[in-house]
C-alpha cells in the first residue's frame, strides 16, 4: 500500500460499515473485503484473507477484530482505534435507544408484542448459528480418534450450556487444552514441541453493581471463543438468574436486538448493561466487551502470522470448537423454555422451517417475528 489513508477517511468508511453492516460477520467480512480489496486497494486479497483466519484464532467478536486489524493495518494504533470505534458506535447508539424502548417501565402493547415475537425466534437463530458451524469443525478435527473427540466435545459444550452457566468459559477452555495434550502425547504426529498453551482466565469477582456488570462483559469480549452466538449462555445465568437484572423475556428482547441492529452481535451485552444501570451500564459494559478486542489487535497484529503457525493455538481451537457449537445448539432448550405464551411457540416453528429448512436470512426473521408478535397483540392474544 503507497497510499497513506487519512484518519478521517478511516472514520468515514469504518462508521459506513457500522451504519449499514445488518446481518452479522459475514456481512461485515463482505463490506470490508469491498472496501479495503476491491473497491480501494489498501489491501491484498492474500493479506485480507490472512487477517480473516488471524483473528477467528482469538477470542471475542471477530468481525470486530478484523475491523480494527484492516484499520490498524492502514494507519496504525491511531487508525486502528479510529476504525474500531467508528464501526462499534453506529450500532452501540441504536441498540441503547431501542433498549430505552423495549424495557421502560411502561411501553406500549404493540412494542411488548413485537418484543415477544422476536425473542420467541431467538432459539432457532441460535440453532441456525450453531449448524452453520458444524462443517468446517467438523472437517478440522479430521477422522478416527479426533472425529470422536470432536463429537464428545459437543456434547461437553451442550452439557455445560444447559448446567454450568457463567462457567461456560471454563468448559471452552478445558477442551481446548484437552485437545492439545492428546495432540501432544501423540495423536497429533511426531515431532511437536512440548508446553501448552499459556491461558490467563481471571477469577471470578465476588462483587455485585457495576463491579459485576463488568466481569459478566469482560468474560463475553475476552474469553468467549467462536464469538457471536456463544455469549448468550455466558450472560443469560448472569443476567436473569444471578443478579435478576432482567427476566427471561427481556433477556430473549436483548438477544434479538443485538440481532437486528446493524454492527457486531456482541452489542447485546449492552442492553445487558443498560437493564443492569442505564444508560451508563450499557455504555461500561459495551467498552469492557470490546476492550480486549482493541488490546488484541494493538498488542498483538505483528504477531499475528506466527500465532497462526503455532501448533497449539490451532490444536486449541480444534478442542474449543465444537464445545462452542455444542454451548450455542444448548443454549436453544433455556431460550425455548423461556416462552410463555403458546402464539410464541407458533411464531418459533416459522422461525425453524424459514432459517433451518429454508436457509434464509436472521435479519428478516426477527423482523417478521417482531410484526407478527405485534399483530397477535394487537389482535387480542395474551403477553407472555
Amino acid at each position: 500500500m503507497d497510499e497513506r489513508v487519512g484518519l478521517g477517511t478511516i472514520a468515514r468508511e469504518w462508521g459506513r460499515i457500522g451504519v449499514v453492516g445488518f446481518g452479522g460477520p459475514p456481512a461485515h467480512i463482505l463490506l470490508l473485503r469491498r472496501l479495503c480489496v476491491e473497491r480501494r486497494g489498501w489491501l491484498g486479497a492474500a493479506e485480507f484473507e490472512d487477517g480473516i483466519a488471524a483473528t477467528n484464532l482469538l477470542p471475542g467478536p471477530a468481525s470486530t477484530q478484523l475491523a480494527i486489524f484492516t484499520a490498524w493495518r492502514l494507519r496504525g494504533p491511531a487508525g486502528a482505534l479510529v476504525g474500531g470505534v467508528s464501526f462499534i458506535a453506529p450500532g452501540l447508539a441504536l441498540i441503547l435507544l431501542l433498549s430505552a424502548l423495549f424495557l421502560a417501565g411502561d411501553p406500549p402493547h404493540w412494542v411488548l408484542g413485537a418484543a415477544a415475537g422476536a425473542g420467541a425466534a431467538v432459539p432457532a437463530v441460535a440453532l441456525q448459528a450453531a449448524t452453520a458451524l458444524v462443517p468446517a469443525s467438523r472437517q478440522r478435527a479430521g477422522g478416527g480418534a479426533g472425529r470422536l473427540r470432536w463429537y464428545g466435545y459437543l456434547l461437553a459444550g451442550a452439557l455445560a450450556a444447559l448446567l454450568t452457566g457463567p462457567w461456560l468459559v471454563l468448559l471452552l477452555v478445558a477442551t481446548g487444552i484437552t485437545e492439545i495434550a492428546v495432540r501432544r502425547s501423540g495423536d497429533g504426529g511426531p515431532g511437536r514441541p512440548g508446553g501448552l498453551l499459556p491461558l490467563l482466565l481471571p477469577a471470578a469477582s465476588a462483587v455485585g453493581g457495576l463491579g459485576a456488570l463488568a466481569w459478566v462483559a469482560f468474560k463475553v469480549g475476552a474469553l468467549s471463543y467462536g464469538g457471536g452466538f456463544v455469549i448468550i449462555p455466558l450472560m443469560q445465568h448472569d443476567a436473569v438468574q444471578r443478579y435478576h437484572w432482567m427476566t427471561d423475556a427481556q433477556f430473549l428482547n436483548a438477544v434479538a436486538l443485538g440481532q437486528v441492529t446493524p454492527g457486531p452481535v456482541v452489542q447485546t451485552v449492552a442492553v445487558v448493561g443498560y437493564a443492569a444501570a442505564g444508560v451508563a451500564g450499557g455504555l461500561l459494559a459495551a467498552a469492557v466487551a470490546f476492550a480486549p478486542s482493541f488490546l488484541f489487535v494493538l498488542f498483538g497484529a505483528a504477531h499475528f502470522d506466527r500465532l497462526r503457525a503455532d501448533w497449539r493455538v490451532q490444536d486449541f481451537l480444534t478442542g474449543a470448537g465444537p464445545a462452542v457449537i455444542g454451548a450455542i445448539a444448548g443454549s436453544a432448550i433455556p431460550l425455548g423454555l423461556a416462552l410463555h405464551s403458546w402464539w410464541q411457540a407458533g411464531v418459533l416453528t416459522l422461525a425453524l422451517l424459514w432459517l433451518l429448512a429454508l436457509r434464509r436470512g436472521v435479519v428478516p426473521c426477527l423482523l417478521a417475528a417482531g410484526a407478527l408478535g405485534a399483530l397477535a397483540v394487537t389482535a387480542g392474544l395474551p403477553l407472555p
